[in-house]
């Protein structure tokens, strides 16, 4: 990934420190390295892999519908939850880069209940790729870098201040940091079909 989120991660720096060495063109690239490697976790596997629901220990979704709080997510829900976010945060980041100010949300998510086959998960994923990279075409020439994102004190706090490129880098750390648990959805998946 050409984005290194180390110092963010580590806590060393906010978003935003990171984000004026990044142009719109290493955001078009590093949205296409992403898209591509998720597209990767779908090599080999079958549509009755996409709906493995996978043991997940630390599965905890407080927004989750009542009696879903605590399910491990196959890849299909993975797919979906980290395509809404990387567009919600595109799309925001499209806003601000023109220079109006935004406060609140842009999500949908697909409900992931319908997404129960490779090829409805590679649909996905290119159509998440047409938005997002279509949202950076909507940045000016000279982008208004100095806007910033209306956010919550508390938010602020623990992420700092968002303006267009740093809301586009928020959604794809998002993305990123959920590689390891399609990882391991994925060997799940497939050690469960291996054994019948």
């Amino acid at each position: 990934m050409r984005i290194d989120f180390g110092p963010v991660e580590r806590g060393e720096k906010k978003m935003i420190d990171i984000a004026a060495q990044y142009t719109v063109d290493d955001l078009r690239a590093a949205t296409n390295e992403s898209i591509d490697r998720l597209r990767s976790y779908l090599d080999g596997l079958t549509d009755a892999d996409i709906t493995f629901p996978p043991i997940d220990p630390q599965a905890d979704d407080p927004y989750a519908k009542p009696g879903e709080e605590k399910i491990g997510w196959g890849i299909g829900h993975l797919i979906v939850h980290v395509t809404a976010s990387s567009e919600e945060t595109a799309a925001i980041a499209s806003i601000l880069a023109r220079g109006i100010p935004f406060e609140g949300r842009l999500r949908y998510e697909t409900p992931w209940e319908t997404v129960t086959t490779v090829a409805q998960c590679v649909q996905r994923l290119e159509e998440s790729r047409r938005m997002r990279l279509a949202s950076l075409d909507m940045w000016p020439d000279q982008p208004f870098l100095d806007v910033m994102r209306t956010l919550s004190p508390r938010f602020v706090e623990r992420f700092g201040e968002m303006n267009a490129t740093a809301t586009f880098l928020f959604g794809l750390q998002h993305e990123v940091g959920h590689y390891a648990q399609f990882e391991d959805v994925r060997q799940q998946a497939l050690a469960a079909r291996a054994t019948g």
